[in-house]
């Protein structure tokens, strides 16, 4: 069984802040078909398993980002929680048009070098010993470019960003 953080970029104006509509809005967008064509046009992004280290890895920015009141956070934990009723469900995220922007800038102005000069060590540890430094270092670089990517385009479009958590 795997984890997955999903991202999809929408108009705010689309989105309705419930439980139930926003488990139909991204389950319909899981659809491989669905989220591949989604993917390609760069209004949906995920990443499988390594989300939090993801995290871990933009937290290395919370001392290079005073001042802006813990943007690091906003790539992948932050937003408005919306969760099941029952908590018996994986929670959504919903990033207003003007905290995607604040995302988009963060990995824009914290340089991915800076970020794992910081939690690299840290991060290739957690992988365990057969992992080399530079694999594990290559997959946090290109989570952090698409990440940066997929922010900056919902930033340009002026959209909203829901995260979902699904295993």
């Amino acid at each position: 069984m795997s984890f997955h953080m999903h991202l999809r970029a929408v108009p705010d104006s689309e989105v309705r802040l419930e439980y139930a509509w926003l488990h139909a809005f991204m389950g319909a967008a899981w659809d491989w078909d669905v989220h591949q064509a989604e993917y390609e046009a760069g209004v949906a992004e995920s990443i499988e398993k390594d989300f939090s280290a993801v995290n871990d890895l933009c937290e290395a920015g919370s001392k290079l980002s005073e001042g802006r009141g813990g943007v690091w956070e906003l790539p992948v934990f932050g937003g408005d929680l919306i969760c099941h009723s029952a908590d018996e469900q994986p929670p959504f995220l919903h990033l207003p048009p003007d905290a995607v922007r604040q995302a988009a800038a963060f990995l824009r102005d914290v340089s991915f070098d800076v970020l794992w000069g910081t939690a690299g060590p840290k991060l290739h540890a957690s992988f365990g010993p057969g992992w080399a430094e530079a694999d594990v270092r290559e997959i946090h670089a290109r989570h952090h470019a698409d990440l940066s990517a997929f922010y900056q385009r919902a930033a340009t479009a002026g959209e909203a960003v829901v995260k979902a958590f699904w295993y």
